[in-house]
């Protein structure tokens, strides 16, 4: 019908109540949401058309970048950023009400991030009990609440609680208390989202494979591309080219649009000094 919205389906690291959840319902609030188990199952949904949109985390503020979606986005799939979320991230300690007085448990369940986000806590309060690994917050979460008989607990959100009907027996108990996550909204066609939510910054990332000649300095050549053109870059990191030791390609994030003069300036002196670049588009942050 002329004039009327067409509602998106949009996949995105679950269960309900994720981390990864909460993200994409910020960004589609009135949109299909379709969880998947893993974040290539996520990123291939939208490669191969099934869905419009995918939601995946990217990186931590306090755990660093999550390698799966940065090399699954270089080896696997091209694809573009539409926009990031940022999301502020509070882990608790869940337990099913019966296990509510339990003085110990005989596992800690979450995602590996939540783990590492909660260490100090884990480490002096429950120093004895096994932790384990599990595919996200919300899915330890569930996991717990389908499981009264066992004495176990989870980490997660509060509203992943609520969900799957569990206590909450220690709110915060992560390390940091400025503990953000950004997530990436993933699309086949390059594109910005917009809405009033986005601040007006735009952000490009980039993955610069250098030149194979082991010559000396090539870092420095490349951060100097953008230096003389006064290209801010938000974060730079390099990741394995999984081709042999010592072979890394690196992943920019410039404060700027992709279709800038001095962008295009910078891609052309990139390829002339022999660097390979996979644009991953420019777009804006949702917070």
């Amino acid at each position: 019908m002329t004039g009327q919205a067409v509602e998106k389906r949009i996949s995105y690291l679950g269960p309900e109540a994720s981390f990864t959840h909460l993200a994409a319902t910020k960004v589609f609030p009135k949109d299909t949401l379709v969880p998947f188990t893993t974040i290539p199952e996520c990123i291939e949904a939208v490669a191969e058309g099934s869905v419009d949109y995918a939601v995946v985390p990217l990186e931590n503020a306090l755990e660093g970048s999550v390698p799966l979606t940065v090399d699954y986005l270089f080896h696997e799939a091209q694809l573009y950023v539409t926009a990031e979320v940022l999301s502020p991230i509070e882990q608790h300690l869940l337990v099913h009400p019966e296990n509510r007085n339990a003085e110990s448990f005989e596992a800690i369940y979450s995602h590996p991030h939540a783990l590492a986000q909660c260490h100090k806590y884990l480490f002096y309060t429950y120093k004895s009990t096994p932790l384990e690994q599990y595919s996200s917050t919300a899915a330890a979460a569930k996991m717990v609440s389908e499981l009264p008989e066992r004495n176990i607990a989870a980490i997660g959100n509060e509203f992943s609680a609520h969900k799957y009907g569990l206590d909450i027996l220690q709110r915060d108990i992560h390390d940091f208390h400025f503990n953000h996550t950004r997530f990436f909204v993933l699309s086949k066609s390059d594109h910005k989202l917009t809405d009033p939510t986005h601040d007006n910054q735009v952000k490009t990332t980039l993955m610069i494979t250098p030149p194979d000649d082991d010559r000396s300095g090539v870092l420095h050549q490349i951060l100097s591309v953008f230096a003389w053109r006064r290209l801010n870059l938000s974060k730079i990191e390099s990741r394995p080219l999984k081709t042999g030791l010592g072979d890394y390609f690196f992943i920019a994030d410039v404060l700027a649009d992709e279709g800038d003069t001095m962008m295009s300036g910078a891609f052309e002196e990139l390829a002339a000094i022999g660097c390979t670049v996979k644009t991953l588009g420019s777009y804006y942050t949702y917070k």
